[in-house]
């Protein structure tokens, strides 16, 4: 099966981003890309080769397009440069995005080292394929059966 994911950097780091995915659009080759708006459009002008699915801008409503993805199990890994250092207007999209990645085990990596760790690992595509069906409710069982 075709591996779906994300894709998402901040402005100051689109260049890095497109950059890096240049050393491995072998391996994007056979995903399908989803970014948010301006990434998207920078890397679809970058790489024609690719599937690249761009969304709203993340202020716009895409960062929150990519946690719906990951909540319907259509997203099996994200990787999303941040700009630690430029307040971001839309943060609380972006911290909702990364809580659905954690809460639904899907890969992310928020920096060029991480990014390199997960790609090259020769389990990548198996590591996200054994949780694209991973249930946050079973795993937070007692919040889902809480009593109010």
């Amino acid at each position: 099966m075709v591996l779906s994911v994300g894709v998402v950097a901040h402005d100051r780091r689109k260049r890095e981003m497109a950059d890096w995915l240049e050393k491995h659009k072998d391996v994007f080759a056979n995903m399908r890309i989803f970014a948010t708006g301006t990434t998207g459009r920078v890397l679809q002008e970058r790489f024609t080769e690719l599937d690249v699915q761009p969304l709203k801008s993340g202020p716009f409503g895409g960062d929150q397009q990519l946690g719906s993805m990951i909540a319907h199990g259509e997203l099996q890994a994200m990787f999303f440069f941040t700009d630690p250092m430029t307040p971001q207007p839309h943060d609380v999209d972006v911290r909702a995005l990364i809580r659905l990645a954690n809460m639904y085990e899907v890969p992310i990596a928020c920096n060029q080292s991480t990014a390199d760790l997960l790609i090259s690992n020769p389990r990548f595509e198996e590591i996200c394929e054994q949780y694209r069906d991973h249930s946050p409710e079973q795993v937070f069982a007692d919040y889902s059966n809480r009593q109010v």
